[in-house]
């Protein structure tokens, strides 16, 4: 038997990379875009799947836990935003507790590791209303959106401060204005995303009442330049707060907030904070936060 040379080999090689390559392209764009999820009373899960028609967006489909049987549980057509050309894409979506109302976060950016920025949309089941959170924010610049227990209100991350917005009239209120470069609210600093998985930093609590958050600050932490050398022309450099070893670390301490607004009472915790690990929050009741 001929063992065919490189030379031979390589022309069918370059083929079957090319028809692989545009294989998995086109069974990735058949495929659910987000993980599939149960329904609360556990009969069904749901998951995403491209809607029939060019502009048809992607549907949210049913699948009956004991029969299989699938479902359009929420049509793509129903995500048309006005004035829009198609159907919001679907990068994540959440039910409300209630099953009344569906959070749709789109058009999203990397943030770091993950796209955690984007646009957020809530639509009501039964009215079919559609609407955009965070009127008059730029485009892709909310965060870590989740509804209140109620499902009478959302709070987001917007520019490392916290907002709670009323879905019945559209009113926001600020519950954290400190937030710069180097006051982080809500979010995490560079170490606590990439040794704890910290990302989205606030909780509602179980009554709606209040929102626990990490805060973080950044000041005097060394700055360490990324430099891009391959996605343009010339060097595109980020700077990132980033403590080597015997460096200062961000001081970090968490809040409880009404959602209502007005002054954060901090937790007291032992230790140095720029030296303290505050690596998990969470409420145990309505009145008592876990750290």
């Amino acid at each position: 038997m001929t063992t065919p040379s490189r030379q031979q080999l390589a022309p069918a090689l370059l083929t079957l990379l090319l028809l692989g390559g545009a294989f998995v392209s086109a069974q990735q764009d058949e495929r659910p875009r987000t993980p599939a999820r149960w329904l609360e009373d556990g009969t069904a899960y749901t998951s995403v799947e491209r809607a029939p028609g060019s502009d048809g967006g992607w549907d949210i489909i049913r699948y009956d836990a004991v029969t299989g049987v699938r479902s359009v549980l929420i049509a793509g057509s129903r995500l048309a935003a006005p004035g829009a050309k198609g159907a919001l894409s679907i990068d994540d979506y959440v039910w409300s507790d209630d099953g009344s109302r569906l959070l749709v976060f789109t058009n999203s950016q990397k943030v770091w590791r993950q796209n955690t920025r984007g646009d957020y949309w809530v639509l009501h089941l039964k009215s079919g209303e559609l609407k955009q959170l965070g009127a008059g924010a730029p485009t892709s610049s909310l965060m870590f959106a989740k509804f209140s227990p109620d499902a009478t209100r959302v709070g987001y991350l917007r520019g490392n401060n916290i907002y709670v917005e009323r879905l019945d009239d559209g009113r926001i209120t600020p519950l954290t204005a400190d937030g710069s470069e180097t006051t982080i609210n809500g979010t995490a600093d560079w170490v606590y995303e990439e040794e704890f998985g910290v990302r989205d930093g606030f909780r509602w609590s179980p009554d709606g009442r209040s929102l626990v958050y990490w805060q973080f600050d950044t000041t005097g932490v060394g700055i360490f330049s990324l430099i891009n050398n391959t996605d343009s022309l010339y060097p595109v450099i980020t700077k990132i707060p980033y403590p080597k070893a015997g460096t200062a670390n961000s001081a970090v301490r968490v809040g409880v907030v009404s959602a209502e607004g007005g002054a954060t009472q901090w937790i007291k915790t032992e230790g140095d904070p720029r030296n303290t690990y505050l690596a998990r929050i969470g409420w145990i009741d309505a009145s008592t936060v876990s750290i």
